[in-house]
């Protein structure tokens, strides 16, 4: 009895954990999707509340010109039960330029209640890419890429 007890505590831990690892990874799936697809209002609702207006505004308006044409997961590291960091590879153009770029940027995401939350993202290396916050102290950044001074950042999470 107490062997089946064992047993049934521990895969009920272990489900839990699969389940929270699902979810996340139907945050950051729902998130970039939004983003690449240009659904902002679904990649918003992986954002702070406070955040989710002002950010479907300036998407709205940065996707005149800017264009995502894929990205991919590179890399999933959570930190605890409530923290995660993801690395992301991104291929992008602007409208007006043409030229293919490739920027690998880091997002943060926060368990807050049951649902996880990106709250920060910022550039690694690769091109600037407009709206994408650059590194707080870098000094070795990619060359600026024309019309990308011109977009309004992403809001960061405080």
């Amino acid at each position: 009895m107490r062997r089946l007890l064992f047993v049934m505590v521990l895969a009920t831990a272990c489900g839990g954990a699969q389940k929270d690892q699902e979810t996340l990874t139907e945050s950051i799936r729902a998130y970039n999707d939004g983003i690449r697809w240009a659904r902002f209002e679904v990649a918003a609702s992986q954002l702070p509340p406070k955040q989710r207006g002002a950010f479907v505004d300036e998407m709205d308006e940065r996707a005149d010109n800017l264009k995502i044409t894929d990205y991919e997961i590179v890399k999933v590291d959570t930190r605890g039960p409530k923290e995660a960091r993801v690395q992301i590879k991104v291929s992008w153009y602007l409208d007006d330029v043409g030229t293919l770029r490739e920027t690998h940027a880091v997002q943060t995401w926060e368990r807050q209640g049951k649902q996880w939350l990106m709250v920060d993202e910022s550039r690694v290396r690769g091109d600037e890419m407009p709206g994408l916050t650059e590194p707080v102290g870098d000094t070795a950044a990619a060359p600026a890429v024309p019309g990308a001074a011109d977009a309004p950042p992403v809001p960061a999470a405080n």
